[in-house]
């Protein structure tokens, strides 16, 4: 947890019922630090600590706390095997994952395993103060350099169309019937072996294979086979 010297307690209005928190935690005085931090906020109660997965389990079960602040690496059980229990039995309790490590693996492992937070050590006590309202609130978060972590799998898994040049338009969606007729350009068949596989006149594949490079925004048949062949199928 990073020093914030300048924090204050950040005066949130206890309008409602408090935030029922469980800390988990196996080094002590991390864990009454957190304690200590939370006892500041009006409307945050502490309702149980917890030196590992298997005792957070425990508390869980007795004290059914909004959230639980969980670190993932404790004795006897781990934070994302006692994450994953915690979810599975008790689905109105929130996960508020908590590491030194920001490794893939972890942080993916603790998402999985049904945490709505993932958060450093190092993160300011006002950032963990803002997560913990936001997630009983319903919301995810990611301290910065996990979410850049999770931009960067996303753009991996879902690349980037290509961009048009400049003065060139985008692709424009094919109909049915065009995706039928460049799919038999993309095999080779010229328009009257087209006309007899789709039964239409050859004029009028003539005119269809026309209107396809328009859209594709290809000049000459044969960059049209091959764009083809790139595209995704349906």
């Amino acid at each position: 947890m990073a020093e914030d010297a300048d924090r204050e307690p950040s005066g949130e209005k206890c309008d409602g019922e408090r935030i029922r928190i469980l800390i988990a935690e196996d080094q002590q005085l991390i864990r009454r630090a957190f304690a200590t931090m939370f006892q500041m906020e009006p409307d945050i109660e502490v309702v149980g600590q917890a030196a590992d997965g298997l005792e957070a389990l425990d508390l869980v079960r007795r004290f059914r706390p909004d959230i639980v602040l969980m670190d993932i690496q404790m004795p006897r059980l781990g934070g994302i095997a006692a994450t994953r229990r915690i979810v599975a039995e008790h689905p109105r309790t929130q996960v508020v994952a908590l590491s030194t490590f920001d490794t893939d693996e972890l942080v993916f492992e603790a998402i999985s395993a049904g945490a709505q937070a993932y958060l450093l050590k190092d993160t300011s006590e006002n950032e963990i103060l803002d997560t913990i309202r936001a997630v009983k609130r319903g919301e995810s978060r990611l301290s910065p350099p996990i979410a850049r972590k999770f931009f960067d799998e996303f753009r991996r898994a879902r690349p980037q169309a290509p961009v048009a040049r400049e003065g060139e338009a985008a692709d424009e969606p094919l109909t049915e019937r065009e995706e039928a007729i460049l799919a038999l350009v993309a095999k080779g068949r010229s328009n009257r072996e087209i006309a007899d596989t789709v039964f239409l006149a050859e004029g009028t594949v003539k005119n269809y294979v026309s209107r396809i490079m328009e859209k594709l925004n290809v000049q000459t048949r044969t960059e049209l086979a091959v764009k083809a062949l790139g595209r995704p199928r349906r």
